[in-house]
């Protein structure tokens, strides 16, 4: 175990660049495609974070797993060229790094200029310590509104999706994409998976937590300036048409993302900052 915290900028999969960090309690992995956290992970614990085993480290390719960031627009919409977004398979610059008072360190990634959006300005910070953040951060560089989606596609390592639940819902309305979009009202105390599942939480500030019995852990997800939460996972016919995941997978993962998206997309006036910011903690099952 290291007494002090450190990055090093090394190669990964894929001949793919990444930033290694090591803190006394923890260790993580940034690649800079997409600035996509990949790895996280407590020292004597479980990684946090689910990577797919049949990710692409490929140019120009999405990171499955980890955490994409999803950046200017969410699913797939009629106008938009593809899903998610672009910078999720953009290469990032590291902006920097400097170690808190407390221990942890901080990276800094920055999106290079591009022709999509020439006044905009996207910056992303990575904390790691005893727990991990992440935060957004655009900034609103040109003389008219900016209207975006935004969503830190977060994915948990599970030990059975089957004996998980996620907690923090209850009561909250939300589209549920498996059934065409349609509104419903969460009316479990949590949610338990039985198939596949695809939904958008609405006007959710607030934390929810992932209860895994397997492992005999719970996964907090706090976060400031997101208002939608999805939780998702494949299942298994949908696994098995899925090219960079594994058949058996969604047995091993689930998705709690934080975000503003479709309805509850932000509204960026000129020179404006805008941050989304998630915090992951991990604690023991009692």
């Amino acid at each position: 175990m290291t007494k002090y915290s450190q990055a090093e900028q090394t190669t990964g999969q894929g001949g793919l660049q990444l930033l290694r960090i090591q803190t006394p309690w923890s260790v993580a992995e940034i690649y800079l495609q997409g600035a996509t956290v990949t790895h996280f992970q407590k020292n004597g614990e479980v990684p946090l974070l689910f990577l797919s085993a049949m990710s692409r480290f490929e140019k120009d390719a999405p990171i499955r797993g980890g955490i994409p960031v999803i950046f200017p627009w969410f699913g797939k919409p009629e106008d938009k060229p593809n899903q998610h977004g672009f910078v999720r398979a953009r290469v990032w610059e590291v902006a920097g790094t400097k170690t808190n008072a407390d221990g942890s360190l901080e990276a800094r990634f920055k999106l290079p200029s591009c022709v999509e959006l020439p006044s905009i300005g996207v910056d992303y910070v990575v904390t790691v310590g005893v727990t991990l953040t992440a935060e957004l951060i655009v900034t609103n560089g040109s003389a008219s509104e900016f209207v975006y989606e935004n969503c830190l596609h977060t994915y948990f390592t599970i030990g059975d999706i089957n004996q998980t639940s996620v907690a923090g819902l209850q009561g909250v309305e939300y589209l549920d994409a498996v059934d065409k979009f349609a509104r419903k009202m969460e009316q479990g105390d949590a949610i338990r998976f039985k198939g596949e599942t695809d939904r958008v939480y609405l006007n959710t500030p607030h934390t929810t937590e992932i209860r895994d019995a397997s492992l005999r852990r719970v996964i907090r997800v706090e976060k400031d300036n997101s208002v939608s939460t999805v939780v998702w996972n494949p299942w298994s016919e949908k696994a098995k048409r899925m090219l960079d995941y594994g058949d058996q997978e969604y047995l091993r993962m689930v998705c709690v993302e934080s975000g503003n998206v479709r309805a509850e997309a932000i509204k960026l006036l000129p020179g404006g900052v805008a941050t989304l910011k998630v915090k992951l903690s991990s604690l023991a099952l009692l």
